[in-house]
């Protein structure tokens, strides 16, 4: 979340950064968080007046009991107890401010970039580049959903029998694809410095607000009732939370980290062939990788993170392009993101297929994760993510970019985890 000096000493730069994400009412809500930490700041300096006078008469009555005048010290001992009861309300209040100003400030989103484009919606997108061939295919090409029940590898009826639509099983070469992409991922991900992390997929309230899922994003999440666990929508979550309320040291830093995990969300989405077949699931697979740095490194960082993805893309002969979304697309957290798109040569359209996000300080002030440098001082990290990859959209783009009318030919990179070349 925002740090509420940040928004006193910057606030036209916070209020335009709000305005450039269309959020409505931010001239208001920064007012009121304002307002609020007046009050907060009032009540404390009105405690802390008083609670020196509870010293100072404290003080005055030891001095009038060894001087034995007993009964002046007695009349004054009555200023003691209204002074208490003074401190108790003063305390409440306080409490009370700053519970309503962080709840306040879960409800604002990061600020954006300086780089960010203005715009309301994905068509507001900056296109940053393009790589790659995008395949011609035959008469007759397929898109996903046709050619996983023509090769009997993905079945998302028996999906809806066990659990419901948005479910898929993976069977046979299309189980041993996903594990081979799993595979190849980790292992790009372990060559290029990454630590792998296998996290738990429950997380209690405390690490969905760390990352800030809770409370922007709590009706998109599976919730076990009965022990007020969720399940993960991403493994951003655990693996960022393994820092909730940790000092590092600077020489630490950067820490990096990347976890296979499912994932899930409720999200339903909308009737259409953009979200038919894999296009748009309640669970599926992903790696994500996870890195916390030193303020003055995170976006260079972030744009090692943005190749590092573009990599993996070009070792899976796949076409693509980078994003750079605008402030109305953008995630709740993020301050920068850039998406990456695959092309899909049978739906003939974009698939996103991984975020890669800067969130600057914001999740770190949520987790209370900062590093200590050679100054002995703490400051705040600065926390950032990607996928790397998601699976759905990439097995989409992978059976329909690379079917021939005799079979679906893999790329060569996954040949020595898959055991075979084509389906």
């Amino acid at each position: 979340m925002l740090l509420v000096n940040q928004i006193r000493e910057n606030y036209e730069g916070v209020l335009a950064g709000l305005q450039k994400r269309n959020f409505p009412n931010a001239q208001a809500i920064l007012a009121q968080a304002l307002e609020i930490d007046d009050l907060r700041k009032s009540t404390q300096t009105q405690r802390d007046q008083i609670q020196a006078e509870s010293n100072a008469i404290s003080k005055q009555i030891g001095a009038l009991m060894k001087e034995g005048k007993s009964d002046e010290a007695s009349e004054i001992r009555e200023r003691t107890a209204q002074i208490k009861i003074q401190i108790k309300e003063l305390e409440d209040q306080n409490s009370k401010a700053e519970d309503d100003l962080k709840a306040l400030l879960y409800t604002i989103p990061n600020v954006p970039h300086s780089s960010v484009p203005a715009g309301k919606s994905a068509e507001d997108n900056e296109i940053i580049l393009e790589n790659g061939v995008i395949p011609e295919l035959f008469p007759g090409k397929q898109p996903h959903w046709e050619l996983i029940k023509k090769y009997d590898i993905i079945d998302f009826d028996l999906g809806v029998k066990i659990t419901g639509a948005g479910f898929p099983v993976y069977k046979g070469k299309g189980a041993r694809l996903q594990r081979a992409l799993i595979n190849f991922f980790l292992d790009e991900a372990l060559a290029a410095g990454y630590t792998e992390i296998q996290p738990p997929i429950l997380v209690n309230e405390d690490s969905g607000y760390g990352t800030g899922q809770l409370p922007d994003k709590e009706g998109q999440m599976y919730f076990a009732t009965a022990d007020q666990l969720y399940l993960i929508p991403t493994a951003e979550v655990p693996i960022t939370n393994l820092y909730r309320d940790v000092i590092v040291t600077e020489e630490n830093l950067p820490i990096k980290n990347v976890g296979y995990t499912p994932c899930f969300r409720r999200e339903a989405g909308s009737w259409g062939a953009h979200v038919r077949g894999l296009n748009r699931l309640h669970q599926f697979d992903k790696v994500e990788i996870v890195q916390i740095t030193h303020p003055d490194d995170s976006y260079e960082t972030l744009e090692s993170m943005s190749a590092y993805v573009q990599g993996l893309l070009q070792k899976l002969e796949l076409p693509y392009r980078v994003l750079r979304l605008c402030g109305g697309d953008m995630g709740f957290t993020s301050a920068l993101t850039y998406d990456m798109e695959v092309y899909s040569a049978a739906q003939e359209r974009w698939l996103e297929v991984s975020s890669v996000s800067n969130f600057e300080t914001y999740q770190a002030n949520r987790l209370k994760l900062r590093f200590k440098g050679d100054d002995k001082k703490t400051q705040l990290a600065h926390s950032l993510n990607g996928s790397a990859l998601a699976l759905p959209r990439i097995v989409a783009a992978i059976l329909e970019n690379n079917q021939t009318p005799d079979g679906i030919n893999l790329p060569k990179v996954l040949h020595k985890y898959l055991g075979f070349e084509s389906i």
